[in-house]
């Protein structure tokens, strides 16, 4: 049974890991997160575990006006059981708490990801491109406004 925990310090050896097997060559480092995790007010980082093992991971980075989504990984051999989706929700509840719009970049070619964020409610409002780093891939900037706002 898949469940959330708030990300620690001592998951990111193994998120460093998914981040080579999902991301390279565009990976966030450990110092990277570590920044991020010590942003307590304004970021909210989860990780997904089975077994005690991190299958995957994602964040958020909320402001009262608005909230963004930083990242979500699932590890390969997990992807297709829902675990992207019941972390996206986590952070989707989250922002909702915090802000009225979630913004988010998605690789252009990350179709799978895009149908994902399309079916929770989010549209494709512009294009960054070369914006991953170092590959220079494109990103599909994608926008969500909080039911209700």
């Amino acid at each position: 049974m898949t469940r959330l925990r708030p990300m620690a310090l001592a998951d990111l050896p193994r998120v460093m890991e998914l981040e080579e097997e999902l991301f390279a060559p565009d990976t966030w480092t450990a110092a990277m997160y570590r920044d991020e995790l010590s942003q307590t007010g304004t970021r909210h980082y989860l990780v997904a575990e089975d077994d005690e093992a991190v299958v995957g991971y994602a964040g958020l980075i909320a402001y009262d006006d608005e909230a963004h989504v930083a990242t979500i990984g699932v590890a390969a051999a997990r992807q297709g059981e829902g675990i992207g989706a019941l972390l996206l929700d986590a952070l989707l509840a989250e922002a909702d708490r915090r802000s009225p719009v979630v913004l988010l970049e998605v690789r252009a070619d990350n179709e799978t990801a895009q149908g994902l964020y399309r079916r929770r409610g989010f549209a494709e409002v512009g294009r960054r491109r070369g914006y991953y780093q170092p590959s220079g891939t494109d990103a599909v900037v994608m926008r969500r406004e909080r039911t209700g706002a």
